[in-house]
């Protein structure tokens, strides 16, 4: 494909910098007037990562199912501290975690990686984070094999109709992700310590958010401490998580009321990001 052929005449440099709601509104325009560009990059960046390891986009079953044994092991069998069905609720956590994770680990590189590309053709470089990202739903896709392998094979009694509410959650989940990944993908290029920084805060993220443990267990903690249950109620990863958790494990709906409320977030936040890539995108070729 040329990349070329995306960029139209209507793509330039202008004196007169867009307020921040013309900010948000050029982004997205970019955005979707380049669409098949990144579809273009999405499927280089599919075929890349398959042919980086052996056993390719086969990682995407078994990385999760390590990590679900991991965890397993240390809750269960270290800690005796016995959940039902305990590989089925973590799994529940660990595949969109993994998703999140890998997404912004990719978007941090999504600009910087593309060096040579940005400094010999013109284009709207908030595609890249946006292929990055949405390359990862694909993955994420691939990652629900083993999760109903699970279901089907070990735990078919929690096997139940509230699965189709899957790709809803997902699509929360995405532009909560996509918020992120445009504004590490901006800053990275500008202050490279991002990579590190997002390594610890990721991490920290994870265990602060009900994945290894339940809702229900940090309600029996903030009756002792307030603040707990507030910081935990606030965290967008709660309802996520427990999102995916009542559809896969429990048998229930989603949490509506807040996945729509961390949604409406998500979507206000979009376009703090946006602002700030398009503001910051014009020094990109100078730093790189």
């Amino acid at each position: 494909m040329d990349i070329t052929r995306e960029v139209t005449p209507s793509f330039r440099s202008t004196a007169v910098r867009p307020g921040p709601v013309g900010s948000v509104v050029e982004g997205f325009r970019e955005i979707w007037s380049r669409r098949r560009l990144i579809g273009y990059l999405v499927r280089a960046d599919l075929r890349k990562k398959g042919a980086d390891t052996i056993l390719g986009n086969v990682w995407w079953v078994l990385d999760p199912l390590l990590q679900m044994l991991v965890y397993v092991i240390l809750i269960d069998f270290i800690f005796r501290r016995s959940v039902p069905d305990y590989p089925l609720f973590i799994f529940a956590a660990i595949l969109p975690w993994k998703w999140f994770t890998s997404s912004m680990y990719d978007a941090i590189t999504s600009v910087v990686g593309q060096e040579r590309l940005i400094k010999q053709i013109h284009f709207p470089k908030i595609v890249l984070p946006v292929a990055s990202t949405f390359a990862g739903i694909a993955n994420f896709a691939f990652g629900l094999i083993p999760l109903f392998a699970l279901l089907l094979l070990f735990f078919p009694h929690r096997l139940n109709p509230n699965v189709v509410w899957i790709p809803a959650i997902a699509a929360v989940q995405l532009v909560f992700t996509l918020a992120f990944c445009f504004l590490v993908s901006a800053v990275n290029v500008f202050f490279r310590d991002v990579s590190n920084i997002a390594r610890h805060a990721l991490r920290l993220w994870f265990y602060l958010s009900p994945a290894l443990y339940s809702y229900t267990q940090v309600e029996a903690v903030s009756r002792d401490n307030p603040t707990i249950g507030l910081a935990m109620n606030l965290n967008p990863w709660t309802w996520i998580f427990e999102s995916y958790r009542n559809v896969i494990y429990e048998g229930a709906p989603p949490f509506w009321p807040q996945l729509l409320a961390v949604l409406g977030a998500s979507l206000v936040f979009l376009a703090l990001p946006t602002i700030l890539f398009k503001r910051l995108e014009p020094g990109f070729a100078k730093v790189l």
